[in-house]
């Protein structure tokens, strides 16, 4: 088959899967009808890899094709702390190329082993802040792929339409009675799904505001604090697929409105409650993303604000057992999560928020 027939066969292939997979759905997180506000949980773990980045997945592997880097032939490589792994595992294996995911060792092994059932391999790095530099030397090694999403997540997606993830948002919520939200909550790997959210309520003209959540040791929110986007923390993040030592190419803060630093204790504690309000386990980052639309809704109460909340389920949290789920990891990691259980015990009972006092969320 010549290369370029191979590449039409591949996007038909990569194509047909997402006409196969439904859109993702909108539910509703019960709140008292007194408020006069709705929260909504986008759950992107409906995906057949299970998590956000399927979506992601899906548009680097169109854009790589699309512009002739990948071929019948080529490895694919990528620097992921896992469910970015996985999806791209399960595209690689479509289309019958090997994969190599580079993440750090601390990745949980419920991660590792769905890559691994994906067909891909991985690769662990020590040093958090070396799995970029160590993917493109392994690419260039092979002679394969770099897919490199901390770079082309924000250029993949079209952010002007085509079922991105904001176009799917506002189309759900078209019959409720907020349909379009004051505010969307997301958090910041790549920075790819805060921008095309961003991007595309500003295209649309919609007065949607955009709030972007930022774990312990990330740059993002330090970043953003300094007013200095070159700001490198030598950290990982304990927060799986949320959260960078640098800010990456694909973030784009002119479209963010505002920017909250959640401590991984309030995440893994609004994970575990949400949880058991949801009925079913999520993962840490989505405890991120709830901790911080809590806190926006307990700013709208306070000011006497109706309105919509969306934020995302980004992944299952049977991903995460023997960890985030897991007590003695949590004493391991010095996490002491009972205060701020209480903090949203409190807001579920009366609108308001508040922050137990402890040391600075980046003191570890």
């Amino acid at each position: 088959m010549e290369p370029r027939d191979w590449i039409s066969t591949a996007i038909a292939l990569v194509e047909a899967d997402a006409n196969r997979s439904a859109d993702t759905h909108l539910l509703p997180f019960p709140l008292p009808a007194s408020w006069g506000i709705d929260l909504y949980l986008k759950d992107e773990s409906s995906h057949p890899t299970g998590s956000l980045k399927h979506r992601l997945a899906r548009s680097l592997f169109l854009y790589a094709l699309c512009n002739g880097w990948i071929g019948p032939h080529t490895a694919i490589v990528e620097a992921s702390s896992g469910s970015t792994a996985v999806s791209e595992a399960y595209f690689a294996r479509m289309l019958g190329l090997p994969f190599i995911a580079v993440m750090p060792a601390a990745t949980s092994p419920e991660k590792i082993s769905l890559i691994e059932f994906q067909g891909g391999k991985c690769h662990l790095v020590d040093d958090p802040t070396e799995v970029v530099p160590t993917a493109r030397r392994l690419a260039e090694g092979l002679d394969g792929h770099f897919m490199d999403q901390f770079t082309y997540a924000e250029r993949a997606t079209d952010w002007r339409g085509n079922n991105n993830i904001a176009e799917s948002i506002y189309h759900q919520l078209a019959l409720e009675p907020h349909p379009v939200p004051a505010w969307i909550v997301v958090g910041a790997g790549t920075g790819g799904t805060s921008a095309t959210i961003g991007r595309y309520a500003r295209y649309r003209r919609l007065h949607t505001k955009l709030c972007v959540v930022d774990p312990e040791g990330s740059a993002f929110w330090q970043a953003y604090l300094a007013g200095d986007w070159s700001v490198v923390t030598g950290k990982g993040s304990r927060i799986e697929g949320i959260g960078r030592p640098r800010v990456e190419p694909s973030f784009q803060p002119g479209v963010v409105d505002r920017m909250v630093h959640v401590p991984d204790a309030a995440s893994l504690a609004a994970m575990r409650a949400g949880s058991e309000i949801l009925g079913r386990r999520v993962g840490g980052s989505t405890g991120t993303n709830l901790w911080g639309a809590f806190g926006i809704i307990a700013e709208m109460l306070a000011e006497g604000r109706t309105g919509s909340v969306v934020t995302l389920i980004c992944d299952g949290g049977e991903r995460y057992a023997d960890t985030y789920y897991a007590d003695d990891w949590l004493a391991a990691q010095g996490l002491h999560l009972p205060p701020y259980l209480a903090s949203i015990a409190a807001f579920l009972a009366s609108g308001s928020l508040t922050a137990p006092p402890g040391p600075a969320p980046d003191s570890r």
